[in-house]
């Protein structure tokens, strides 16, 4: 076996797992705590949350009075373009490896390219599948005093908290510690 074909063989190895660990990513749970303070009323702040959440699709399924909580819950839909690019990816790339297998073992003939009938669509489902999921949205008020400051903590998906800073931050006089806004890395 030649070094152009090691090379090739392992450059297609290494965009397969890459693909692999992306579709993981895709749907790996992004669930997050964060507390929240407001200047205003807690029942204003939990009347405008409320409000918020409804009109992003999200529905109350829950709570406890004692301990203060609200739960709400809400169907992630996945992206058919998400999943029909995958498809062509994931395609694409199996063909890669089927045309990298021809050339290590000639005798096989062209059947090795099949395997892109199989990576195309199997990446795409797993896709589709795995990133449909129902998420919750769970807000506990922390104060014990109602008329004070609003403390709540909130847990709920990442990108779901960030928006809520960024719709209501100012509306609401929300104040968090920022780390949302930091990327891990």
């Amino acid at each position: 076996m030649s070094y152009s074909l090691n090379s090739t063989l392992l450059l297609t190895i290494l965009l397969a797992i890459g693909l692999f660990f992306f579709l993981r990513a895709s749907s790996k749970d992004r669930t997050t705590i964060v507390e929240i303070s407001s200047s205003q009323q807690p029942v204003k702040v939990l009347n405008d949350l409320c409000q918020w959440l409804n009109m992003r699709g999200w529905t109350q399924t829950g709570g406890d009075f004692e301990q203060r909580i609200l739960i709400f819950k809400g169907q992630v839909v996945s992206s058919k373009f998400l999943a029909i690019f995958l498809g062509f990816l994931g395609g694409f790339g199996s063909c890669a490896l089927g045309l990298v297998i021809i050339q290590i073992y000639p005798q096989l003939g062209w059947w090795p390219i099949l395997l892109g009938l199989v990576g195309g669509p199997l990446s795409g489902i797993v896709y589709f599948k795995k990133s449909a999921r129902e998420e919750k949205f769970e807000l506990r008020l922390i104060n014990e005093n109602e008329n004070d400051v609003t403390c709540m903590r909130l847990r709920a998906h990442r990108d779901e908290l960030i928006s809520l800073e960024n719709e209501l931050g100012e509306k609401l006089q929300l104040k968090s510690d920022g780390s949302l806004f930091k990327t891990p890395i």
